[in-house]
């Protein structure tokens, strides 16, 4: 493929990833705002977009969406690895016992991707399917860290942004590797409102019989609720919800 082709490609996709971040619909001229491109180029790009499915165009209000394609897509991975039929009574189950919402999330780069989440019956978190977050505030994203191979995992801690997201966040580089260390020896990783003010949550790797990573299981509350130690309780059952996810999710 030619150079400039290639270009075209990334940029199409850049495109494709910024309009998910608008639910709603934008317009070109913010997306090409928001992706610093001419707008002639994303006009022309999200055109193509939409003759493909992979957007939509809404006339009256002159807004672009994400395409019913992109939702097949995204079906047909969620189902390749499992995180469909295999994932999802998991997790109903996990919190019918603890009465707390559960996630399930994947490395994705330097952020974790939600491809999975039940609210608990007294309360939402606001993470959804398809949503990223940072690895240093997170209980997923810690595990995920934690249980990479030891030479990811290395560079992730030399080179993740630690820019705090609470008062509470790890900020500082060395206490990083620490709690990273922590994690790995333990087993398990905690958020004490170091993402969000108000959340706790407990993360356990989910990981093959042979011992490769395949995502981070968590429970999460609001701490009135529960605090981070108190989510401590869940452990057993935390970990016994990840082993079968372990044996049943595909290969990746």
């Amino acid at each position: 493929m030619a150079p400039d082709s290639a270009g075209t490609v990334g940029k199409a996709l850049e495109l494709l990833t910024c309009l998910g971040a608008f639910p709603h619909g934008a317009s070109a001229s913010q997306l090409a705002q928001r992706v610093d491109y001419p707008f002639s180029t994303v006009y022309r790009l999200l055109n193509t977009l939409v003759s493909t499915g992979y957007a939509s165009f809404d006339p009256e209000t002159k807004h672009y969406r994400l395409g019913l394609r992109v939702f097949q897509l995204s079906h047909q991975v969620a189902n390749a690895r499992g995180l469909n039929g295999l994932a999802l009574p998991v997790l109903e189950s996990l919190t019918a016992t603890t009465g707390e919402s559960s996630l399930l999330s994947v490395l994705d780069g330097e952020r974790h991707l939600t491809v999975h989440k039940v609210d608990g019956p007294q309360f939402r978190i606001t993470t959804d399917p398809g949503d990223h977050g940072p690895l240093h505030t997170t209980a997923v994203g810690k595990t995920l860290v934690a249980f990479s191979p030891r030479d990811q995992r290395d560079r992730l801690v030399a080179s993740l942004d630690l820019t705090p997201r609470t008062p509470r966040s790890i900020a500082d580089r060395d206490a990083f590797r620490a709690e990273i260390d922590r994690v790995a020896e333990r087993g398990w990783a905690t958020q004490n409102e170091e993402n969000d003010v108000g959340m706790a949550a407990l993360a356990v790797p989910v990981m093959t019989p042979g011992g490769r990573l395949l995502a981070a299981l968590a429970v999460a509350a609001p701490v009135f609720r529960r605090t981070a130690l108190e989510l401590e309780e869940f452990l057993p059952v935390l970990r016994e919800a990840a082993h079968r996810l372990g044996l049943q999710m595909p290969r990746p």
